[in-house]
């Protein structure tokens, strides 16, 4: 320890003990020159106390700056920590015991603070996780369900089938009974296989690849496979589509299921000799896909909920398998494509929309 450390004020001891060897010199001095002033005495006195009760306040203010204030400023700083309010730090900026205090208590306030945070992010990951296991049970449960649901019917053929082939000594009805029993099995399988499908894409188990392709070529030969080469055609087709290409940068193979499903969907609720009009319009860097088919319409408290996974409705047509429109709705919800029906004079539109390609 050098001289100049006895000399600096860097601990709050020192400062005390500087400001009362000064306070009792002053003391000291102040009563030697009030007795030796050549006045009355009591008036000296009277200023030597005067003196003492500035001297007094002085020391006051000091000790006041110098211990009360930082312990009223680490105070408040501590009083906020244990409510776990570190919006604000404690500045007391002295080179003493509370300057090296107040530093230690910011820097515990942070750290605290960064503790809090990641224990807040742990805690909503945690929570996420666990919607996410419980969204996958619920899942788990529905899809069960589903299935248990949906083989009834094919299961309670196959039986009855299989049981009729036991007795049937009749060679053709044994025929026929093993082609519906063939036939249900497959329904059975692609029932499965779609559901299962829909499922990887609802967990987020089934990734998307865009690509870019021409969707009117795209959708030319989607609707010549469903809608011109099918043998069972009976209704009038009319199309509306731009004579050039228009690129398009989505999913093929997921737009293909959604063709498919859209087409079989309106070719199945034509009605005889009705028309199935497809229609693809450019506006404003968007491509409008829209196919309408002559038939029934959708009774309006449906609409919202054709959409859903194995819905049927008593009043409808609009039923199937029940999964096609869910796979349609699912995969347009995961690009971020708009899409809809609506009734209109005479039959139902289905429709969605999808950018176009720079």
């Amino acid at each position: 320890m050098n001289i100049k450390d006895n000399f600096t004020l860097r601990t709050v001891r020192k400062k005390i003990i500087m400001v009362s060897k000064i306070a009792g010199l002053l003391l000291i001095v102040s009563y030697i020159v009030a007795t030796r002033l050549p006045i009355e005495q009591d008036f000296s006195f009277l200023l030597w106390l005067c003196f003492v009760t500035l001297l007094v306040l002085v020391v006051d203010y000091l000790m006041g700056r110098f211990i009360s204030k930082p312990i009223d400023k680490l105070s408040r700083a501590a009083r906020k920590m244990a409510q776990l309010d570190f919006s604000s730090s404690c500045e007391i900026q002295t080179n003493d015991e509370f300057g090296d205090l107040s530093k230690n208590l910011n820097k515990m306030s942070q750290n605290l603070q960064q503790t809090l945070s990641q224990l807040h992010a742990a805690n909503n990951q945690l929570e996420k996780d666990i919607e996410h296991e419980r969204l996958l049970l619920a899942e788990r449960k529905e899809l069960v369900d589903s299935l248990s649901h949906e083989m009834k019917t094919p299961l309670g053929v196959i039986r009855a089938y299989a049981e009729g082939l036991q007795d049937e000594p009749d060679e053709e009805k044994r025929k026929r009974y093993l082609g519906i029993i063939v036939s249900e099995t497959e329904r059975m399988s692609n029932l499965i296989t779609t559901l299962l499908d829909l499922s990887a894409l609802e967990n987020g188990a089934t990734q998307l690849f865009p690509e870019r392709f021409d969707f009117v070529e795209f959708v030319e030969t989607v609707a010549g496979r469903l809608l011109i080469d099918a043998p069972d055609v009976d209704f009038d087709l009319q199309y509306e589509l731009p004579e050039h290409p228009v690129y398009v940068e989505t999913d093929k193979r997921r737009m293909e299921q959604v063709l498919d499903n859209l087409l079989v969907n309106a070719k199945r609720n034509t009605q005889s000799g009705g028309v199935l009009k497809l229609r693809l319009k450019e506006h404003d860097d968007m491509l409008d896909f829209s196919i309408f088919n002559q038939g029934p319409p959708i009774p309006p408290e449906d609409l919202p909920k054709i959409w859903t996974k194995f819905y049927r409705s008593k009043n409808s047509k609009y039923s199937g398998s029940g999964l096609g429109l869910a796979i349609v709705a699912q995969v347009l919800s995961m690009q971020h494509l708009p899409y809809g029906a609506e009734n209109q004079p005479g039959g139902v539109r289905f429709y969605f929309t999808v950018p176009i390609a720079k």
